[in-house]
């Protein structure tokens, strides 16, 4: 009998993909197995297979998932401060910040993406193309909100930003900065003030 093309989109594949999220935030990729994501999920590994077809397209399922929350928690949320007087320029840089900031404090186990790049990176995954996504969309943000406002320097002056974003959340995750937002935002600050 032929096998059936996945299909995730069913509520016992919701189910899965819900189930698999938590696990494999909470306990890494490689720390948890099919058999655990299906038990927990309350199915048999022949629907978990039937669903998403192996194991790393449930991983990419699962990082496709996290990658569309964060943007939409986090798109919606900055544009409610542009609405609320967030100028260009600095006052958006530092509230994309400072929502990174409010993000991490809901998410202990930081990123999720430099996580699963630290498990599966350099491999031919491809959840891999998920990882490098998310990380060029706030890439994006940062040199998108200079060149909103009109900066001369936006893809450098971007790039930079990014860095600090990037770097405060490993620093704070690690608990090396416990102020590691406010450090990146006093960092932009410094980055973007006018020459003197």
């Amino acid at each position: 009998m032929p096998r059936r093309s996945p299909n995730p989109h069913t509520p016992a594949g919701e189910k899965i993909l819900a189930t698999a999220a938590e696990l494999f935030y909470e306990r890494g990729i490689r720390g948890v197995g099919v058999d655990l994501i299906a038990d927990e999920a309350g199915v048999t590994k022949k629907t978990l297979y039937d669903r998403f077809g192996s194991k790393d397209a449930l991983v990419a399922a699962y990082l496709t998932r996290r990658h569309e929350r964060w943007e939409a928690w986090f798109g919606e949320r900055l544009a409610a401060r542009g609405a609320a007087g967030a100028g260009p320029g600095l006052d958006r840089v530092l509230a994309a910040l400072e929502l990174a900031e409010e993000w991490a404090a809901q998410n202990e186990r930081g990123c999720a993406f430099v996580n699963a790049h630290a498990e599966i990176g350099g491999t031919a995954h491809p959840g891999n193309a998920v990882i490098l996504a998310d990380k060029l969309y706030m890439l994006g943000v940062f040199t998108g909100l200079l060149r909103d406002a009109g900066h001369a320097a936006a893809e450098q002056v971007g790039a930079q930003l990014h860095l600090l974003y990037e770097g405060a959340i490993v620093a704070h995750t690690t608990g090396a900065q416990p102020g590691a937002f406010a450090t990146a935002r006093a960092a932009a600050r410094a980055l973007l003030a006018p020459p003197a």
